[in-house]
């Protein structure tokens, strides 16, 4: 009986252990697509290159509050991540003709 207490035990011990050791690179993939720190402008030919745009809030996990602007790039297959300043004249701007372009869309 004390065999089957004392692996019961050390199941639940290895339990532990492994949902320990998982947590840290859960936690790390959720932080990857926060923005760090903001570019300080994106250049008037480059802007037609802006697709979609999201919002990232410091509720869910991340330090700063930002725009995310992705952009497709003719060199690169994955469209490029720009961080923005949610506050900046210049990112309100993008925004508002982005979503006035949204409208005309539907």
């Amino acid at each position: 009986m004390e065999t089957q207490s004392s692996t019961m035990k050390f199941q639940i011990l290895a339990l532990l252990l492994l949902l320990a050791c998982m947590y840290p690179s859960i936690a790390q993939g959720y932080y990857e697509n926060c923005c760090l720190k903001y570019v300080t402008g994106i250049k008037k030919n480059m802007r037609r290159n802006i697709m979609s745009y999201r919002v990232q809030l410091t509720d869910g996990g991340c330090n700063i509050p930002a725009v995310v602007f992705k952009m497709r790039l003719k060199k690169q297959l994955k469209p490029k991540s720009v961080c923005a300043d949610p506050r900046s004249d210049w990112v309100q701007a993008i925004i508002k003709e982005l979503d006035e372009k949204n409208k005309r869309a539907m």
